[in-house]
């Protein structure tokens, strides 16, 4: 779970530690997509369009993948870097969270490594461009060539919305963005925004999947998109196991797609960052290597719950081949990480395809 002391873990571990963790991110991923841009251009004469030329490995959702690991929501938050990430060995970019509304987020500092706990916690309140702009990027990727990486759109609550809204500002965005997205997920479960999280009660849940997913195929229909949309929400760790059975049942009720579990948590315990560490981070969500427990719980009870049809998401904690080994066994359809790829660098995700294929893997 530690990975490998490569030279990007030691450029990590001695340079990158030093710097603010939201600026390290904006520097490295514009660096990244600047790197990936001219190789995009060169290969597009076979990567011109979704689905073609990718030798497929993973079926889900009507979707086929190349390989079952993608880079979760948080990290490409406006779709700037989707072919970046996809040329990185991704097989599929979930872009977001995404507001109905633009909004820049919590005041910052809003980001902190505990490198001892191979962790992160943020608190960044759902910074993004907007859907409007969220979708003309998106519209704009596909009308010149780009790698053919399966894009999910994560959704979420603007914060100056009123809670009594919030069904009619997911909405606005499922509009905007479903003829642009192969798949959508509800996001419920960030700690970062108030509120945001008692949307995972199921008798408030269900009229907003329910708007959701007529929103979405209503922009379908009236779009070239093609078929419906797969439809998936995101919850929380810190849900009680009652209360994940309670949306899994949900999930069946309504027909979804799928679950993504589980988001960031809350809970602070068990780790080996110096206690001063750990309060000057303060609050938001922590991602990384002390969430794989309980996220490895939340799966398999999902799991034994819905079925072996419903696609299920499973990120938190994953860190290495074997840990992916590990969900997939447990009933995972699809895996995603963020945190491990942020601290062991740009050949992970290919490294963990390729060794979990068992032969070489190439975006």
């Amino acid at each position: 779970m530690t990975g490998r002391r490569g030279p990007y873990r030691l450029l990590f571990d001695h340079v990158l530690v030093r710097l603010d963790a939201e600026r390290a991110h904006r520097l490295g991923f514009a660096a990244l997509r600047a790197a990936t841009a001219l190789p995009v251009r060169l290969r597009s004469g076979r990567v011109s369009s979704r689905g073609s030329g990718r030798r497929v490995g993973t079926r889900a959702m009507g979707l086929d993948l190349p390989g079952p690991l993608g880079v979760a929501a948080g990290f490409d938050k406006n779709a700037e870097g989707i072919d970046a990430l996809a040329a990185l060995g991704f097989a599929f970019v979930e872009v977001g969270t995404v507001t109905a509304q633009p909004q820049g987020g919590n005041p910052r500092p809003r980001l902190f490594r505990l490198p001892a706990d191979r962790a992160v916690v943020n608190r960044m309140g759902f910074n993004n461009d907007g859907a409007a702009v969220v979708a003309r990027r998106l519209e704009a990727r596909l009308r010149r060539p780009h790698l053919p990486v399966v894009v999910g759109v994560n959704i979420g609550r603007t914060k100056a919305v009123p809670e009594d809204r919030a069904v009619d500002d997911y909405r606005a965005s499922a509009r905007l963005l479903a003829p642009w997205a192969d798949y959508l997920v509800v996001n419920v479960s960030s700690p970062n925004t108030p509120g945001l999280r008692d949307l995972q009660a199921v008798e408030r849940l269900r009229p907003l999947l329910l708007a959701v997913r007529e929103e979405a195929d209503a922009a379908r229909r009236t779009s070239s998109a093609g078929r419906p949309l797969p439809l998936l929400v995101k919850i929380a760790p810190d849900l009680d196991d009652a209360d994940v059975l309670a949306v899994a049942d949900l999930a069946v009720e309504l027909g979804l797609d799928g679950i993504v579990a589980t988001n960031t948590t809350i809970g602070r315990s068990g780790l080996r960052s110096p206690v001063a560490q750990v309060e000057a981070a303060g609050a938001g969500g922590l991602s990384g290597a002390p969430l794989a427990v309980r996220s490895l719980e939340v799966l398999r009870l999902l799991r034994d719950r819905v079925g072996p049809e419903l696609t299920i998401v499973s990120v938190g904690g994953i860190w290495s081949a074997e840990d992916a080994r590990e969900r997939l066994a447990a009933g995972a359809t699809l895996l995603q990480a963020y945190t491990a790829f942020v601290y062991e660098g740009a050949a992970w995700p290919a490294r963990v395809q390729r060794e979990l294929a068992g032969k070489e893997w190439s975006a």
